[in-house]
């Protein structure tokens, strides 16, 4: 069974009228920025992140389907209201 690793990264999001919260573009430590050309899908993911808080924004990138997580944390820190990732094949 393929092992992953949470990459954090940063995220360029806009809320619309509803309040619903919509990626736009992730940036990479490097820098790097990948425009999100379409959410496909959203869904709460605390299953696939093992019992944390969670979203999971499928979206399209450059043509390509990706998975986009939203990690929420918890309630003592009003301020910080969670922190993106992606996923990548741990190494080994």
């Amino acid at each position: 069974m393929q092992k992953y690793d949470k990459v954090y990264v940063k995220v360029n999001s806009d809320f619309d009228s509803t309040g619903f919260m919509v990626p736009k573009a992730i940036i990479w430590s490097d820098g790097r920025v990948f425009l999100i050309d379409e959410v496909r899908d959203f869904r709460p993911a605390s299953a696939l992140m093992k019992g944390h808080n969670g979203d999971c924004y499928t979206v399209v990138i450059r043509g390509e389907e990706k998975h986009l997580f939203f990690e929420r944390t918890s309630d003592l820190f009003a301020s910080r209201y969670g922190r993106w990732f992606v996923e990548r094949p741990a190494a080994g």
